[in-house]
């Protein structure tokens, strides 16, 4: 695996809404690796590799963006306050330190006389301003803020880092993309934007494709932490895991059939994973225009929507392995 590239990805600035500098990276990474590259109105990155006549039209989507905080205002102490832009468990950000996209930092604090569990409206962002002319000097009502990015190793084979939702399977997608040589498949390489809040960038790339299959490509939660308040059957490394369902869809039983025979097949791990909340891209895939057969990739992950999410490089290289597989043969 390329670590470099896999640093790149994990560091760079991209909350919903602004996935640019993470498109860059993988874009420059996929030259000479694809037919098309193209990004559409809604900023979705979009790679094609053209198969053979009478081929399937297959689409894998795998999202760029990170979930963050953006400023609504500063109080006249220079102190940022802040709405969430995807899933922010509000009790898990203090003492963050933070990173907006012009290059200015803060650390994340918390309203001291809060009864009872934190909100998001409980929090602020000390950017070392005095006055609230300051600090909107320093950035402007809109602006966002994501935890600061940052790669950490955890023994041999762990990884940690803020964007690992869902940066880790854009690095999935690329390896897979690179590895490709000929296929029967047209392959539709989908790095999509705005998935935090709401599957958006999906939604109007699948309808644009218009897909014979659809893949997700995704995190998702572990059960394997001590006294674990959700009993998940999926645990770091032991393997790639196949979609059963998530709120957002139930994945087509051939789709799933297809993957495990794969696996099978080319001696890749892999576990099953029912997640009983979240949901990905293939919720939205799955019901463009007609329907599509779809189904998800997911890597396991713990900490997710932390500052400190983690994954184990064996069941990256595992999902590398199975996405290349199903690009090159499913049927």
């Amino acid at each position: 695996m390329n670590m470099q590239l896999l640093h790149d990805i994990l560091t760079c600035y991209g909350p919903s809404g602004s996935e640019g500098r993470v498109a860059g990276v993988i874009a420059r990474a996929l030259e000479g690796h694809a037919d098309s590259v193209t990004t559409d109105v809604m900023g979705n990155l979009i790679a094609v590799k053209k198969g053979k006549a009478g081929g399937k039209r297959i689409m894998f989507s795998a999202h760029m963006d990170h979930i963050a905080l953006a400023v609504i205002d500063a109080d006249k102490n220079g102190f940022l306050r802040v709405c969430n832009v995807g899933g922010i468990y509000a009790g898990e950000m203090p003492y963050n330190h933070v990173a907006f996209g012009n290059g200015v930092c803060g650390v994340i604090g918390a309203d001291e006389d809060v009864k009872g569990d934190l909100t998001v409206s409980d929090l602020y962002i000390d950017i070392g301003a005095a006055s609230r002319e300051e600090a909107l000097s320093m950035v402007a009502l809109g602006d966002m803020c994501v935890v600061m990015p940052r790669v950490t190793k955890l023994g041999e084979h762990r990884l940690s880092a803020p964007a690992m939702d869902d940066r880790i399977a854009c690095y999935v997608l690329l390896e897979a993309m690179l590895a490709l040589g000929e296929t029967d498949n047209e392959i539709a390489a989908v790095f999509s934007v705005q998935e935090e809040v709401g599957l958006r960038g999906a939604t109007t790339a699948a309808y644009t494709i218009n897909p014979d299959m659809g893949i997700a490509i995704d995190v998702t939660g572990t059960g394997d932490v001590p006294k674990a308040k959700t009993k998940l059957a999926v645990e770091l490394g032991k393997g790639a895991a196949v979609k059963i369902m998530d709120r957002s869809l139930i994945c087509t039983p051939a789709v799933v059939e297809r993957m495990e025979k794969l696996a099978r097949e080319k001696s890749i791990p892999v576990q099953r994973e029912v997640l009983p909340y979240g949901g990905t891209d293939a919720g939205a895939i799955q019901k463009t225009r007609g329907g599509v057969p779809s189904g998800a990739i997911s890597i396991p992950c713990r900490y997710i929507h932390s500052g400190a999410e983690t994954v184990d490089l064996r069941d990256v290289k595992a999902c590398i392995d199975l996405t290349k597989a199903f690009m090159e043969h499913s049927a």
